[in-house]
């Protein structure tokens, strides 16, 4: 059995790799993080590994993986630490080498391996890495099994029988490549900004789109782990300047921008405006329903109302499932309903069959943000974009709330809207409409104002959105009446930012 001790965290650790150090607050709802030598160690990621490869053993699943890292400096030592701890567990390991995420839940397909291990902190700044798992392809971890796997690192409670083995496969990137370009070529040479922000996706992203045949303008490609411009986070507002600067340069037709692992891309028009990342995935109903009317969407609850509002997509008889905000609620929801796609405001985009095998990858993004303008000859993206009807939106609001009261609030306020419901009471003076309580609460009003509350999934706040398709002062009739509820809480604090 492996000791493993309460965790340290002092500076002045008598020896630093004498013993594994894991900060129990690395462990988050659908992946894992820390700060390398501050949070966690090499024999912590070596704990790590043992605990994936006992909890594979509980769950049932056949003792293989695929384990891939991104190009951080450390993130190598990192990958080999882990499987050390997955071969001590008995865990047959499929080593693909320096990639982005997608490449690894791509190759549990094309290996037939059911269980993936990315060494990632993807946008995170240098210093941070992290562990993005799953065991039932295409889905990756979420709560449950994060606490059991949490349970299992800090509780020592290994299964340790050995008889691992290592196998490092050969070239693999080209296979995930191949396997994104096997497609028809555009009709015409978009010209596009590949921003990278000196990423992991920079090794591929630009080859991939120029293999497509479009005409790349490569922005931040060169790898490097110190991130010397700006964060690859495709949110981030300096990627997203530089990306509108280099647009506007170039006359480009489109910037996308692309996270630090791969998995979300960010978009920029040719005006230079950035469209949102829900905006952007209700272009993408459009031009997708338009070839398979009557299909369902998924979509996170944080995004806009226009999924159930927007003509063109009630003509083509779409159907949109709001479900929970995080990756690994979206790519399990999408897969179990047989939804086409899944759209999250973060930027994760989950397409499934015929367009994708159902997880998240930013290139996969891209190619049908081109596809979609490849189908629209004689439209720009700005174009599209204004094709959309218009909404008054507020940016996130975060109130402090502690973690320890901040489910308990979320509980107290779907309840006052339930109770507001069963009353007849309107909400920001009109009838409520609809309640979706999934996720904390959103509730919207006759006339399509919304408003949500629910629980930051890693930070001690509570997440406040609204939004109307009406007016500007309706969305602050309907913040006022859901900060009017909130304040009925005195454990909420003040916003980082409001309207």
């Amino acid at each position: 059995m492996f000791p493993i001790p309460k965790p340290s965290l002092q500076p002045n650790t008598y020896a630093f790799e004498s013993e594994p150090m894991v900060k129990p607050t690395g462990f988050r709802e659908y992946d894992a993080r820390w700060l390398f030598q501050k949070e966690i160690n090499l024999m912590g990621i070596q704990a790590l590994g043992m605990g994936l490869g006992t909890l594979l053993q509980e769950m049932g699943v056949k003792p293989e993986i695929v384990t891939g890292h991104d190009f951080r400096s450390y993130s190598s030592s990192i990958k080999l630490a882990l499987v050390t701890g997955l071969l001590a567990a008995g865990v047959k390991v499929h080593d693909i080498g320096l990639a982005v995420t997608p490449m690894a839940y791509f190759a549990q397909f094309e290996l037939d391996v059911p269980a993936v291990a990315m060494v990632t902190a993807s946008h995170n700044e240098n210093g941070w890495t992290g562990v993005k798992m799953g065991a039932n392809r295409p889905l990756t971890f979420g709560p449950d099994e994060m606490t059991r796997l949490k349970d299992i690192v800090l509780g020592s409670k290994f299964n340790l029988k050995g008889g691992g083995s290592y196998q490092f496969v050969e070239n693999f990137p080209e296979r995930y490549i191949k396997d994104l370009t096997n497609r028809p070529k555009l009709n015409s040479a978009i010209k596009v900004v590949a921003a990278c922000g000196n990423g992991t996706a920079g090794a591929f992203a630009p080859r991939i789109l120029e293999m497509i045949g479009a005409d790349v303008i490569p922005l931040d490609a060169e790898l490097d782990f110190t991130f010397p411009r700006y964060n690859p986070n495709p949110e981030d507002l300096q990627m997203l300047h530089a990306i509108r600067d280099k647009v506007l340069e170039t006359g480009a037709a489109v910037g996308l921008g692309f996270d630090g692992d791969g998995d979300r891309c960010g978009v920029v028009d040719n005006e230079g405006e950035e469209i949102f990342a829900d905006k952007v995935g209700v272009m993408l109903a459009r031009d997708i329903s338009a070839l398979h009317p009557g299909c369902t969407f998924v979509v996170d609850v944080k995004s806009t109302g226009l999924f159930v509002t927007d003509p063109k997509l009630i003509e083509n008889n779409i159907k949109a499932d709001y479900w929970k905000t995080g990756h690994s609620y979206m790519k399990r929801r999408v897969n179990e309903i047989g939804a086409i796609a899944g759209f999250e405001k973060s930027g994760h985009y989950f397409f499934n069959k015929p367009i994708g095998r159902g997880y998240d990858d930013g290139m996969i993004s891209a190619l049908a943000i081109l596809d979609m303008l490849d189908r629209n000859p004689g439209r720009t993206m700005a174009d599209l974009r204004r094709a959309l009807p218009r909404t008054w939106g507020s940016p996130t609001m975060s109130p402090h709330c502690d973690d320890e009261t901040k489910y308990g609030v979320v509980d107290k306020v779907v309840q006052a809207f339930k109770d507001m419901e069963a009353r007849g009471e309107p909400v920001a003076g009109q009838k409520i409409r609809d309640l979706v309580t999934v996720n904390g609460v959103r509730v919207t009003t006759e006339d399509g104002t919304w408003g949500l509350v629910r629980a930051s999934s890693n930070k001690p706040e509570l997440v406040v959105v609204v939004e109307s398709p009406v007016s500007e002062e309706r969305l602050r009739e309907m913040f006022k009446a859901v900060d009017g509820v909130l304040r009925q809480n005195p454990e909420v604090g003040e916003y980082n930012q409001t309207l």
